[in-house]
């Protein structure tokens, strides 16, 4: 007999969450026992129901989608995990993978191959379009920013100087004015313009998360 996927839904989108969970108690074998609207919500359900499979979106409020990820498989690594966003960006897809899911699959994806990533993924095999695999080769090759060049990065967004920088850092504006440099170099960009427009394409930062 075959072994029933138990799903978990994380998305804040209440239509989308009631229209997927209509089509997956429809199929064989997979049964939604539980949703979730926010990354806290998603963490708290996963301890409580442990679901086979998690099918989770990034942007989410109350912590987001990436961290809901860590925590859940740090707890429960048993707990499989399929992304499900209307978004593909480079940093978001990278991401998400290395944060320990299996699969990614865009919103508007037809319904057998999203059944057929929902079955892959729960049962530990890895489903990810050949198109996503080209931009995670891309992004692997990539330094990593630090936890500070992040913050900063960020910063830059939001369209401050590197004194306003500093002062909410506390660091001078030569140590900020460093930063900026090594930003530019491992994004691979110019100036701060290019630094912003890489930053928001390419998903490294969200234009509406908090600062």
């Amino acid at each position: 007999m075959q072994k029933l996927i138990r799903v978990l839904i994380s998305d804040d989108h209440l239509l989308f969450r009631l229209g997927l969970k209509s089509l997956l108690n429809g199929e064989p074998g997979i049964a939604v026992v539980g949703e979730a609207a926010t990354g806290t919500q998603t963490i708290d359900q996963c301890r409580r129901l442990r679901p086979d499979l998690l099918l989770l979106d990034l942007r989410m409020p109350g912590g987001g989608g990436i961290e809901a990820l860590r925590t859940v498989f740090d707890e429960l690594p048993e707990t499989h995990a399929l992304i499900l966003s209307s978004y593909a960006s480079e940093e978001e897809i990278y991401q998400a993978l290395e944060a320990g899911a299996l699969g990614y699959v865009l919103k508007d994806v037809g319904r057998e191959p999203l059944l057929e990533a929902i079955r892959a993924v729960a049962c530990g095999r890895r489903s990810v379009p050949a198109w996503m695999e080209n931009i995670l080769r891309q992004r692997s090759s990539r330094p990593e920013l630090t936890s500070r060049e992040f913050q900063i990065l960020r910063l830059l967004v939001t369209g401050l100087t590197n004194r306003e920088i500093a002062r909410i850092l506390g660091n001078s504006e030569n140590t900020v004015r460093n930063h900026t440099i090594s930003i530019f170099a491992k994004l691979d960009v110019s100036d701060r313009a290019e630094a912003v427009s890489a930053a928001l394409q390419r998903g490294i930062v969200i234009s509406d998360e908090p600062v």
